[in-house]
């Protein structure tokens, strides 16, 4: 069966990596041209749909990049190695993306680094499943954004990290995250609209975690901070769990969820919390 051009370009490129210097050539000469024959291969493979031979093509082409010490073509090509891996093998796109950061931050181009830092934060999410390390990702991001003065962007990393760390039950990390999400917004005309939810998040994340005082001490905090909040439908249902939580009122419970939920539906993330604090209702909670 005859070699596809991709094939053979990839055998070019090899034969050029492992070749030994001329009298008229450089080492670097060798791997700059090492590097194209590998890039040229990478796009072959790509157009063949060959994604994991395109990956590894890529990741040869950085190695010849570092080689001739161009660290901005590294990056790029490590970058360019993690999209071709991350259709079937998101674990090898992560290493390509962990590399890609390695040489973006030398740069000093943190936020590009924070978005390839976004990215590992997705795959972990969405791919491998793996909440706390995503949680993580989504945290690091957010630091590096708002180094380069994107709040915005910073707060709303911020956001996801929150919920996947009450999806794992490190409520009180969610707890702190939605704390800066909250005062972020809070600054702000466009966004303090969507503090009310936050709120509402964090409240319940206390409850999750059987601190009852703790929600009703924050509720008295968040009106403090914003004096429209004791009138919204956010406030009004917390302040009903809190006390169905004291009182053990498992049938009150449900049925304030369910007056909630007939005008505000409650998205998976809240009914999935809302589980769990019914699930400690008959247990003994904190309520000083």
């Amino acid at each position: 069966m005859p070699k596809s051009p991709a094939e053979l370009l990839l055998e070019k490129a090899d034969k050029k990596a492992s070749s030994s210097t001329g009298w008229f050539s450089s080492s670097s000469t060798k791997w700059e041209d090492a590097g194209d024959l590998y890039q040229q291969a990478a796009n072959s493979f790509r157009v063949e749909k060959q994604f994991k031979a395109a990956g590894d093509a890529f990741s040869r082409e950085a190695e010849c990049r570092e080689n001739s010490k161009e660290n901005n073509d590294a990056a790029n090509a490590w970058w360019n190695a993690a999209k071709a891996y991350k259709k079937d093998d998101p674990l090898t796109a992560i290493q390509a993306l962990g590399c890609t950061i390695s040489h973006l931050t030398k740069l000093g181009r943190f936020r590009q680094a924070a978005d390839r830092e976004k990215d590992i934060a997705v795959i972990y999410e969405q791919q491998l499943h793996d909440i706390a390390k995503a949680a993580e990702s989504y945290t690091r991001a957010a630091e590096w954004y708002e180094q380069e003065e994107a709040a915005a962007t910073a707060s709303a990393c911020r956001k996801s990290a929150a919920d996947l760390c009450a999806q794992v039950e490190d409520y009180r990390g969610a707890i702190q995250l939605y704390d800066m999400v909250a005062n972020y917004a809070l600054k702000s005309n466009l966004t303090k609209y969507s503090v009310k939810d936050y709120w509402l998040r964090s409240g319940l994340c206390a409850l999750a975690m059987r601190d009852v005082g703790k929600a009703q001490r924050d509720i008295e905090v968040f009106k403090s901070k914003d004096i429209t909040f004791s009138s919204t439908r956010e406030c009004k249902f917390l302040e009903d769990i809190c006390a169905c939580v004291t009182e053990g009122d498992e049938n009150a419970f449900t049925a304030a969820a369910f007056e909630y939920d007939q005008v505000t539906k409650l998205d998976e993330w809240k009914a999935s919390i809302l589980m769990k604090i019914k699930r400690t209702l008959k247990d003994e909670v904190d309520i000083l």
